[in-house]
Formats: structure tokens, sequence, C-alpha cells
């Protein structure tokens, strides 16, 4: 069993809630996991990815972003610049960590579009990059105001969004996405990855993910045929395409 170990991370004053399972005693490769727009860490794909990880020998490091799960901050307050800062603090953290010999970005939704930026970001310090069912239209989105079901004005963006599930979304965060480019992370980073998403995607068609595998140099992409956005009918189709990727590269 791994040595399980839950914390908080300081991220400019706010505590990121985490958990670290690690698998080895003394040296070994670590994955850094980032759940989605409404999402957490313990939810069952990110949970069920990570298990998968520590039985390969891979650390797992899961955070609660902020506003979201056991972290401070407010939903209605998150934009990406600020989880872009948390990516960067959780990087810084997890490199700090003895024994760390390689360092792996795994994400879901936005959270998959999170790990794309962050190894833009940490190009020389990444080994393998990992976006699940990746939101990277979400800049797009904001640029032409229609976003995660809702629309609006991209030129004169309201102070709040409100949500079909009662969430409000702060204005900041649609006007911080759109000076994002996703197309310059996808090129600034030159090392391995897999993309994994479902034919059946209800909140991220599968196109983007396609679109998006294709522009990195180095890719892999493996759809779950009939699956949703959270793997909801083969959540364990998901978790082997990781598995095989993970042990093709690394020899496990």
């Amino acid at each position: 069993m791994p040595e399980v170990r839950k914390f908080t991370i300081d991220c400019d004053g706010v505590a990121l809630s985490a958990v670290l399972e690690k698998p080895w005693s003394d040296r070994g490769p670590l994955v850094i996991v980032i759940h989605g727009f409404t999402g957490y860490k313990e939810e069952r794909h990110i949970v069920a990815i990570s298990q998968m990880m520590n039985g390969l020998g891979f650390a797992t490091l899961r955070v609660d972003m902020y506003g979201h799960g056991e972290s401070g901050g407010r939903f209605h307050d998150h934009t990406l610049l600020k989880w872009m800062t948390n990516a960067l603090a959780v990087t810084d953290y997890a490199r700090g960590l003895d024994g760390v010999t390689e360092l792996y970005l795994c994400g879901h939704s936005q959270g998959g579009l999170m790990a794309m930026l962050a190894a833009a970001m940490e190009r020389d310090r990444i080994a393998g990059l990992i976006p699940l069912s990746p939101a990277a239209m979400i800049p797009d989105g904001a640029r032409r105001g229609a976003l995660l079901g809702m629309t609006f004005d991209p030129r004169h963006v309201p102070e709040a969004l409100e949500r079909e599930d009662g969430e409000s979304l702060g204005g900041n965060y649609i006007r911080a996405a759109q000076l994002i480019d996703v197309d310059a992370a996808i090129d600034a980073y030159d090392g391995p990855v897999l993309i994994v998403h479902g034919d059946a995607d209800e909140a991220v068609p599968l196109e983007v993910g396609v679109a998006a595998a294709k522009r990195y140099r180095h890719y892999d992409l493996a759809i779950i045929p009939g699956d949703t956005h959270c793997y909801d009918h083969h959540l364990d189709q998901a978790v082997e395409a990781v598995r095989a990727w993970l042990t093709e590269r690394t020899g496990k």
C-alpha cells in the first residue's frame, strides 16, 4: 500500500488541499493530477487514475485547486490565471520532494487544459503530459461569448454569470480566459503527450481533444467509444489507456 499524506500547499496565502500517495520509499516518478471545472480531488475518475498510477510505482499528488473542494477561495472568484499560479506552486512543491526522479502532469477537463498550460510553463521539467477530456476550447469560447453553457457579450463581460447548477461565476473568469493562447502553449511543449477522450463527451466535443493532440509534436490519442466526459460508462478503458501508455514509456 502506498504511503498516504494529506496536507496543504500554500499559494500566495491560499491553502490548497492535497493528497500525496507514494508507493516508493527511496526514489521514483510522481504525477500531479488536477481535477476539472466543478470537480475536486476525490472524484471517481481522478481517484481511479491515481490508484492505477500508484500500482505502477508512480507517486501521485492530487490537489484541490483554488475555489474547489477543500481548498481556499470561492468558486465564483476562480480564474485560469489563478489556477496557473496554483499549478506553478504545486509543481514547485513536487520538485522539492526527496526522491522524485521524474515529474508528469495529468488533468481532467479544465484540469486537462491546466496541465497543458503548466507543461508549457514547466517544459524543461515535465517528463510527460496526460490531458483527459481536455477543455482546450475554453479560451476560444470566452473570446466568442459562448462557453460552458453560458452566453454573453465577449466585449462587455458581465460581472457575474449564473450557471444552471446554481453556481455563479465571476466575469473575471471570462476576462482572464480571453487572454490565453492554447496553441502557443501546445507549441511550447515538445515532450510526450497522451490525450484520452470519450467519443460521446457531452461537455467537450471529441474534435477538441483530437485537434489538440494532433498539434503536439509527439502525441498519442486514446478515444474511448461510447463514453462521456467523466468516463461514466467505460472508466476502466480510460484507466487502461493511461496504464498502457505509462508502461510503454517507462517499462514498468
